[in-house]
């Protein structure tokens, strides 16, 4: 979270969710942090691999799938779509992270337990 916090602290709000993306990516990768843009992450049911898959933002360390918005609140639908990630894809640790808000960073940290 350091990272999104450098990258909002330097851009504020008011940029579209690429912009923030982009910066992003640059900031995990000058800290050494190893990360995926926009993987396509399997979906499973019942231990058997689906022909789906997902698309999150960042899956960032191999463990953690980030998704991110650039709007004025995190409301359920964006729980939603980040809890339907984790269940889908077996990932335990999500974040949800919004640029769009004008006084602050807001994120959320989910953890999907089986």
């Amino acid at each position: 979270m350091a990272a999104a916090f450098e990258v909002y602290n330097t851009l504020g709000y008011g940029f579209l969710e690429e912009v923030y993306q982009d910066a992003l990516e640059v900031e995990l990768e000058r800290r050494g942090i190893e990360y995926q843009s926009q993987p396509l992450l399997n979906v499973y049911y019942k231990n058997f691999k689906l022909n789906k898959y997902y698309r999150p933002d960042l899956f960032v360390s191999q463990v953690i799938v980030v998704e991110l918005k650039a709007i004025p609140s995190i409301t359920s639908v964006e729980e939603a779509q980040l809890l339907n990630y984790l269940k889908a894809t077996g990932k335990a640790v999500g974040y949800l992270i919004n640029w769009g808000n004008s006084n602050k960073l807001e994120w959320k940290r989910y953890v999907y337990n089986s």
